[in-house]
């Protein structure tokens, strides 16, 4: 599909409160193959997210230990969690520690799974995540951890105000830039 008929039934399906405010663009250049195309979505006429083809170099590790050490991501722990760490070491761990490192664990778990979405952010990859987003269900968009998926069912009208209000416990689970497009939704309810 040509980019601006995917732009043109990608932003149909906008909310009407963020209609003109959120956008969908794209750079490319068809005369220089080795300059690799830019997309991005803006809000309110700043680029929020950016999306390019160009490679990148990845920080796997410091980017790992920020996210492990920041201390504003809640991330619940539970039962199940804290005995499969028991199992582990064969019960030879204090209780207070177990719970230290189930969150570890899980921690580093979300880690991983940020680190793998957030590499996966291209222009290529931007066009085939909109047009899977146009063919599946609103419910599989907002249940997957693609970042992508997640944003344009966002900003998406078929997701009523009490969808949205019941997500929040979730959306402290996603990728910052999730959480903002949350934010911008729920400051237009």
């Amino acid at each position: 599909m040509a980019w601006s008929k995917l732009k043109q039934q990608l932003e149909s399906f906008l909310c009407p409160a963020l209609y003109g405010r959120v956008e969908y663009r794209a750079t490319g250049y068809r005369y220089l193959p080795d300059k690799a195309g830019i997309c991005y979505i803006s809000v309110d006429k700043k680029n929020v997210l950016n999306m390019s083809d160009r490679t990148t170099l990845n920080r796997w590790y410091q980017t790992e230990q920020e996210i492990k050490n920041d201390p504003d991501i809640e991330i619940p722990i539970s039962n199940e969690e804290i005995e499969a760490v028991r199992k582990d070491t064969n019960g030879k761990v204090p209780e207070d520690r177990l719970k230290v490192m189930a969150r570890s664990r899980k921690i580093s778990e979300h880690a991983k799974e940020l680190l793998s979405a957030q590499t996966s952010l291209s222009k290529s990859n931007f066009i085939v995540v909109a047009n899977q987003f146009l063919s599946i269900s609103i419910e599989e968009s907002l249940e997957s951890n693609d970042i992508l998926l997640n944003i344009l069912a966002l900003v998406d009208r078929r997701v009523g105000k009490k969808r949205i209000l019941n997500m929040t416990e979730k959306m402290k689970l996603k990728h910052p830039i999730v959480q903002y497009f949350y934010e911008l939704r729920l400051s237009t309810l």
